[in-house]
């Protein structure tokens, strides 16, 4: 596996992690008094209680029915974004959240989830990921379009999640290789 698989592999494992270990607001759908899930204490919690807990926590009571997300589903955020990003110029990027492509992943891992269990429907989850694949197939498109280009990363860094700056390094690099190999020299 090379250097820059590797590279990006630890990046996303390490962005999940802080994704878990950060907080989202939940509605408790039971009350729970005195309970530890992991290292987390919750003293008490009354059913209907709006609250933040770390995502990891909600993610567990969500599982046991106890507690449920207070966001936005994510399909409307992927569908808006696929609409700005169609709209954009072929080498301009909309922006998306620092979370999006985590988000992205949970949603899928967890519409999966709910086919296998029969709790969705298989269409649901086939337009959600054409949905995605076009976003991603979209800004990927530009992306290397860009890194091909002489566009300095310092002028994106606000319309690109963090995995895509680490793309965005590797591709950069990577073109630049190519080129001084085909020219016989530097760029």
């Amino acid at each position: 596996m090379s250097d820059e698989r590797v590279a990006l592999r630890q990046m996303l494992e390490r962005r999940e992690r802080e994704y878990l270990l950060g907080t989202a607001r939940a509605k408790m759908r039971s009350s729970l008094e005195n309970l530890d899930v992991g290292d987390f204490h919750i003293e008490k919690l009354s059913d209907g209680d709006a609250v933040e807990l770390p995502r990891w926590v909600l993610d567990e009571l969500a599982a046991q029915g106890m507690a449920e997300p207070l966001e936005a589903p994510f399909e409307n955020d992927v569908f808006n974004a696929l609409s700005k990003e169609k709209m954009m110029g072929p080498l301009q990027l909309s922006g998306l959240p620092q979370d999006f492509y985590l988000r992205m992943r949970r949603r899928l891992g967890a519409l999966r989830a709910a086919v296998a269990d029969g709790k969705a429907r298989r269409e649901e989850l086939e337009r959600l990921r054409v949905i995605c694949y076009d976003l991603i197939g979209i800004r990927l498109s530009k992306l290397l379009s860009l890194s091909s280009s002489s566009t300095p990363a310092s002028t994106l860094a606000d319309k690109l999640t963090p995995e895509e700056r680490e793309f965005f390094a590797i591709s950069q690099s990577l073109s630049k290789e190519w080129k001084a190999g085909l020219l016989g020299g530097s760029t």
